[in-house]
């Protein structure tokens, strides 16, 4: 990840082979194809649209646009915003993406830049610090830059961003067939009518969650990012995008090895820093920004999934499976707002096990004949198993194929 953390006008670079030259001011231009394995081109940083939260172009310069937003003392200190560049595809795959951006940072800003790879129709991988190999290769990319100050009324600028795609050496393995699953402390998030760190308004009743990291931070409308959260007994359940930062850290990804985790390597993987903070005194009791820790929490869970998807009435401990981190064909969940329900079996009278949320990117198991469904892609016999005992109608799966993806079970 490229940080800039300096005082005045700087140019800095995230280098690997075949790097591109410093910007030293040139406006951005808008990206194009590329067509060779190592390539580089110019992303355009001049214009906001609907995956951006509180920035602003003018001029071809990118700012925060409210520089005394804050979402969530516990969650940011300081204002926060973030530009996704569109998607741009790469004419030969490759592992690696990294990245030249020119900004003026005064002291107390920072300007941060992550890359992710799509690895299929639904799939990404998580954002990734630039410069860093992703875990496969990838044949399209984004760029996300993170603008932060920690003083009312002062802004980072970014005047411009170059990418440069190549293959390095494979460092880490592919993703488990199985997504990762760890036992971790609940909280409900509330805040309705507060704005999440993509950019979503919180609604009564809502369904999605936060993780202490952006490294699995889905952009607004999407699911790119999903995960599949269960009481203890695995009794219910509820599959939700990622839509939000927290609790407590920032920079937390405790599911991943320490080899790609961004802060805390030192803690066993699947151990959120706000759990041994909490019970062990680690990091004196605070979290990366310096607060206090009052719960173990590595998970916040909007209302809807709180109350309505696991049926809980007090935070505590929840199964949360990280999906993006499996592997194999996915759907995202398509509904005309509302989740749906997940089903024991193909029968729309079977036992209910939870809800899946609309957006909801689902890892797709086998598939089973059923009842018949009429859903959002039409009339069909077709379930799918999207986990052990857990059937949704495949109408409402976006999948990329009217076939089914997945084998028989």
């Amino acid at each position: 990840m490229i940080r800039i953390m300096k005082a005045g006008r700087v140019t800095a670079a995230v280098l690997a082979a075949g790097a591109v030259t410093a910007l030293a001011g040139a406006p951005a231009q808008a990206a194009t194809t590329a067509t060779t394995a190592t390539a580089t081109w110019q992303e355009n940083v001049s214009t906001v649209d609907y995956d951006d939260v509180n920035v602003s172009a003018a001029n071809g310069t990118l700012t925060l646009a409210d520089a005394a937003w804050h979402r969530t003392a516990q969650v940011f200190a300081g204002s926060e915003g973030s530009f996704v560049t569109a998607e741009h595809t790469l004419g030969a795959a490759a592992n690696r993406v990294s990245a030249q951006l020119s900004a003026d940072a005064p002291k107390g800003t920072t300007v941060d830049v992550e890359v992710r790879g799509r690895t299929g129709v639904n799939a990404w991988t998580e954002w990734t610090p630039a410069g860093t190999a992703f875990k496969t290769a990838v044949s399209s990319v984004q760029a996300r830059i993170s603008l932060h100050s920690d003083t009312d009324g002062l802004r980072p600028a970014v005047r411009g961003l170059a990418l440069s795609a190549d293959t390095a050496p494979q460092v880490n393995a592919l993703a488990a067939a199985t997504a990762l699953t760890y036992k971790v402390y609940g909280t409900r998030e509330g805040l309705i009518g507060g704005k999440t760190a993509n950019g979503h308004i919180i609604t009564s009743r809502d369904h999605f969650v936060a993780l202490p990291s952006g490294r699995g931070l889905a952009p607004k409308g999407t699911g790119d990012y999903s995960v599949r959260v269960c009481k203890t007994d695995n009794s219910r359940c509820e599959y939700a995008p990622v839509w939000d930062v927290g609790p407590w850290n920032t920079k937390d990804d405790y599911w991943n090895p320490a080899s790609v985790r961004y802060e805390y390597k030192d803690l066993p993987q699947g151990t959120p820093e706000a759990y041994a903070a909490y019970h062990n005194g680690y990091n004196g009791g605070k979290d990366d920004l310096g607060y206090k820790v009052g719960n173990p929490a590595g998970i916040d869970l909007a209302d809807g999934v709180f109350w309505d998807g696991l049926g809980m009435s007090d935070n505590g401990n929840v199964n949360v499976s990280y999906l993006w981190t499996g592997s194999g064909p996915t759907g995202l969940v398509k509904t005309a707002g509302d989740p749906m329900n997940v089903r024991a079996s193909a029968s729309t009278s079977a036992a209910i096990k939870g809800l899946a949320a609309n957006y909801a990117r689902v890892n797709i198991e086998c598939y089973v004949e059923g009842d018949s469904v009429t859903g959002t892609f039409g009339t069909s016999t077709i379930w799918d198993r999207i986990g052990a005992g857990h059937y949704v109608s495949d109408t409402y799966l976006q999948t990329g194929s009217d076939l089914p993806v997945a084998p028989h079970c």
